[in-house]
């Protein structure tokens, strides 16, 4: 079987959005690697962007509902990372940060389910939650809440 031709710089480019969404500054950099002096990848970017393909709004609004188990400052730091538009990110700060306690509620439970029996314990939990991108009012919240909600445990009883 003879061997393949190498891509073209839009054939590439179509494989990495064919696996998933990328911010143009991600893309740029994926294809630069691979664009000979005579190839314009600003050009090809722009040409994608107008057909659709390319689109930073719809890369937000994936990781933004793909973020189940992490905080807005991580997700928001992510996107970042990606070179996203802050116009964007400040878009997708707002419902992050909104649903971010029921969230950091969601993963203590599954982790923990308990309060910790001392001061170790309870760092241990805290540390946890802030790697997961929870803000410090969220995860005392997260702690308050589940102490509430064993002092009642324990007085029904």
């Amino acid at each position: 079987m003879p061997p393949r031709p190498p891509l073209s710089l839009r054939g590439r480019a179509l494989g990495y959005l064919a696996r998933r969404e990328h911010s143009r500054a991600e893309l740029e950099a994926k294809l630069r690697r691979h664009a000979g002096p005579e190839e314009d990848v600003g050009a090809l970017l722009d040409e994608f962007v107008e057909r659709g393909w390319l689109s930073e709004r719809r890369l937000v609004e994936q990781v933004v509902n793909h973020s189940r188990r992490f905080g807005a400052a991580r997700v928001l730091d992510d996107l970042r990372r990606r070179g996203v538009d802050a116009a964007l990110l400040g878009e997708a700060a707002a419902p992050l940060k909104q649903g971010e306690l029921a969230i950091a509620r969601d993963v203590w439970r599954r982790r923990f389910g308990a309060l910790p029996q001392d001061a170790a314990g309870r760092a241990k939990q805290i540390r946890f939650l802030r790697s997961r991108g929870f803000s410090g009012a969220t995860i005392a919240r997260v702690l308050k809440d589940a102490a509430i909600d064993e002092a009642f445990d324990e007085t029904s009883d």
